[in-house]
């Protein structure tokens, strides 16, 4: 498998667990209306982005992995310092920061895969693939929005919770 197969195998891989972590999100804050709707939208974006990517994969030779995503990476943000406390003294920990630990992986999540854009870009204008080109003008850009959208719900909602608790 070339570099170019590897790089949108692990896109993929990627795009579908930012797809159920969106939606994992967006389920869990139902409360916050934009929160909710806003993330669900971002979840079929990553969904689209995985059907666009497994066609990719065939074009280049590799049919992608079907099934779940797996491995050792946990879906979801790692549980908090305030998760693991308030677990053990048995209270439920505070939503708006479980809010503000979900936003934060999910721009993690979001970061990780418009490098792996970026490089499937460089890589389409270096071997002058079209095709690969057109995905990455797609897609790329809409990764960035669920970046943009992340770190503007941090900015605006961390000074309120994180001074309320």
């Amino acid at each position: 498998m070339n570099g170019i197969a590897l790089t949108l195998d692990a896109l993929r891989d990627g795009e579908r667990r930012l797809a159920l972590d969106l939606a994992s999100a967006a389920d869990r804050h139902r409360a916050e209306h934009e929160v909710h709707h806003v993330a669900t939208v971002l979840a079929q974006w990553s969904e689209e982005h995985c059907r666009r990517l497994a066609e990719a994969a065939r074009a280049h030779g590799t049919p992608p992995a079907e099934g779940p995503v797996t491995g050792s990476v946990p879906t979801g943000p790692p549980p908090t310092p305030l998760q693991r406390t308030a677990g053990a003294a048995g209270d439920p920990p505070d939503p708006g920061l479980l809010l503000l630990a979900d936003l934060r992986a999910l721009h993690l999540g979001a970061a990780g895969n418009s490098l792996h854009w970026e490089m499937l870009t460089q890589a389409a204008h270096a071997t002058r693939d079209r095709p690969l080109l057109e995905l990455t003008s797609f897609c790329h850009p809409r990764t960035l929005r669920q970046m943009r959208w992340t770190e503007s719900m941090v900015e605006n909602l961390s000074a309120q919770l994180l001074t309320s608790v």
